[in-house]
């Protein structure tokens, strides 16, 4: 591997040790850790079965980190029921130490994830993003599912920065970078690469019901789009300031039912 990814290596060792001793994690999470890490070495092999392989048992291993399913994980829970808009549902936050898993994985193994195209990030920001806010706040409002309600609380910048570096660049690394970037590679169609990973990208919000499906499909094509013409920078840009703009300007994360 380059220098670049042993030292990434490094560091995510360093802190999932801090992690341990500060109980953030424990012992019962090390097969996982291990499990990721022999996934992403395979994935490099020059061997096509032993790559086909690695990245089966990412995809495995990716559902179960963002679902939540592996033992050993222990967020910490930084907002807590807080009531952060008039009429809205109380929301929580945790600081999870297992969904980011999945962006360090594809970082490492997958590294033509991080395209650059800034020629096509300028349009992304002008165009596509004001289109995106435009279709999903504008659509979230249609359905009565938030109302106007400017903020800025207490805790606005750590959700910010959980919102930057836990959700939206990991998301974007799976569902743009991974998921539509393969299947354009596969079958030559960035059209139909683009809807199947924003549909996927809508099934992973279903069970929130389905105006949060219909919602974020919407979404997925916005950042499939700037991923298109901007590159993973444009589509993770595009992501936190829609997150933004709902979290700054509306009721978040949503209105409680009448």
């Amino acid at each position: 591997m380059p220098p670049l990814h042993w030292i990434a290596l490094l560091l995510l060792g360093l802190g999932y040790t801090l992690a341990l001793i500060h109980g953030s994690i424990d012992l019962v999470a090390l097969p996982a850790l291990l499990a990721l890490l022999c996934s992403a070495l395979l994935a490099r092999r020059p061997v096509r079965w032993q790559q086909s392989l690695g990245h089966l048992l990412f995809i495995v291993l990716a559902v179960a980190l963002a679902l939540h399913w592996l033992p050993g994980f222990h967020g910490a829970r930084v907002i807590d029921k807080a009531v952060l808009s008039e009429g809205a549902v109380p929301f929580s936050m945790y600081l999870n130490l297992d969904k980011p898993l999945i962006g360090l994985w594809l970082l490492l193994a997958c590294p033509w994830l991080v395209m650059l195209r800034g020629r096509g990030l300028a349009i992304s920001l002008a165009l596509i993003l004001p289109l995106t806010l435009l279709a999903c706040l504008g659509g979230a409002w249609v359905l009565g599912m938030v109302a106007w309600a400017p903020k800025w609380p207490d805790q606005a910048w750590l959700w910010l920065a959980n919102n930057l570096l836990l959700v939206s660049l990991t998301e974007e690394l799976l569902f743009r970078g991974y998921i539509q970037g393969s299947l354009q590679r596969l079958f030559k169609h960035e059209g139909l690469a683009l809807l199947v990973a924003a549909l996927l990208f809508g099934l992973a919000h279903l069970g929130g019901g389905w105006q949060w499906f219909y919602l974020a499909t919407l979404a997925g094509v916005g950042y499939g789009l700037a991923y298109r013409h901007g590159g993973l920078a444009a589509a993770v840009v595009c992501h936190t300031c829609v997150n933004l703009a709902h979290f700054a300007l509306f009721s978040y994360p949503m209105l409680a039912p009448s």
